[in-house]
């Protein structure tokens, strides 16, 4: 396997699960601030020119969170990423869905390409302030999910909690304050292991 990663972008949820999964991988960093996920060779690997691409052994290819974090977790059943029963399963579901389309995509996307919800520069703050609120209401109904549980499922970690951990990240860079229940559940994922070892790889300062 081949991760495709930008520093501190999304994809950093992904990385952390190969890093909890374990099995060898390469990985990649795309410079946007050079825009290499624009570049013909990246284009070539995933059209959509963004990250996370996860390239397979067989030379396949995986674009989209969701998309990655279900493979890995269906392929990698003994590490428990995935609930087994029908009811879990669809809860895991809902909260890494909610957090990727509505959190990410409806709220910090706004916050930093207000361009792409309103063509007027006049309109931007409005925009920007309308992402924040998404995404801070989104971060209250994480919190409520956790309630004093230590992961969305319970008590162990799964693929929702990695989408769940990067945008507490964005939150911490951003200066915008966690909920308890996630500031907890941030602390809690940024002493694994596995997320130090990806603050290294990346070049992320931790805390």
């Amino acid at each position: 396997m081949k991760l495709y990663y930008a520093p501190g972008a999304c994809s950093i949820g992904i990385h952390v699960l190969l890093e909890e999964i374990g099995k060898p991988y390469e990985r990649e960093k795309i410079s946007f601030a050079d825009g290499a996920q624009k570049s013909p060779a990246y284009l070539a690997l995933n059209p959509k020119g963004k990250v996370p691409l996860l390239v397979l052994d067989d030379g396949g290819t995986l674009t989209e969170f969701p998309a990655i974090a279900l493979w890995l977790a269906l392929t990698n059943s003994d590490k428990n990423l995935l609930p087994v029963d029908p009811e879990g399963q669809a809860r895991t579901f809902e909260a890494m869905d909610y957090v990727v389309a509505t959190v990410h995509m409806q709220g910090f996307t706004r916050m930093f390409r207000p361009g792409n919800f309103a063509p007027s520069e006049a309109d931007h703050d409005a925009v920007k302030a309308r992402g924040r609120e998404i995404f801070t209401t989104g971060l209250d109904l994480m919190a409520e999910r956790l309630g004093e549980r230590p992961y969305l499922g319970g008590d162990v970690l799964s693929i929702a909690d990695a989408a769940l951990f990067y945008v507490e990240f964005w939150a911490t860079r951003m200066g915008i304050d966690l909920p308890p229940a996630c500031a907890a559940h941030f602390a809690r994922m940024t002493a694994r292991p596995a997320v130090r070892r990806v603050f290294e790889a990346e070049g992320i300062k931790a805390g």
